[in-house]
């Protein structure tokens, strides 16, 4: 295909504008790695202004690295993650920079979580999720509960049910 095609048929740049209010101009090829995005443009084709694109539900720091992502992506694309995890350490599952671009506190992985449900974007959501598996990788209910901050409200006789119920999925 030649480069006057390609130009053609590439997606208009769009404006996305965060909860906090702040625009980022982004490429159409960049922006249409989000299905909500892409089907948005496409509804609105028809118009000849810059589409603008309210992103309520994500905020600047976050849409900040989830373009930062998608532009990365478009020049290297993220090697399949597989399932089960082969390893609890993201740089033996995933290429260095994705490892790198998820090393980062727990409020904004998941944030990032939440921005790439809502915005659809799967090759995110799957690099964002993995991580979170790869941090419960081979842990304790205990080190889980650490790593995650989260409050046992089991009694011990509670707890000891649980167990007891859910014996069969420990010995697979």
């Amino acid at each position: 295909m030649s480069e006057i095609a390609a130009a053609v048929d590439a997606p208009a740049d769009v404006s996305l504008i965060s909860m906090d209010g702040d625009t980022f101009e982004v490429s159409g090829i960049v922006a249409h790695m989000s299905e909500l995005v892409k089907s948005i443009c496409e509804e609105n084709e028809d118009d000849e202004e810059k589409q603008e694109i309210p992103l309520p539900n994500v905020k600047t720091v976050v849409l900040a690295k989830v373009i930062e992502f998608c532009k990365q992506y478009q020049t290297e694309k993220m090697s399949e993650i597989e399932k089960p995890l082969r390893s609890a350490v993201m740089g033996e599952v995933v290429q260095e920079w994705y490892a790198n671009f998820v090393n980062v506190e727990q409020e904004i992985l998941f944030e990032l979580i939440l921005a790439a449900n809502y915005m659809d974007i799967k090759p995110l959501l799957d690099l964002t999720c993995a991580t979170v598996a790869s941090m419960i990788k081979g842990k304790t209910p205990e080190d889980i509960r650490k790593t995650f901050n989260i409050t046992n409200d089991f009694t011990p006789e509670e707890e000891a049910q649980v167990r007891e119920e859910n014996k069969w999925c420990e010995e697979a």
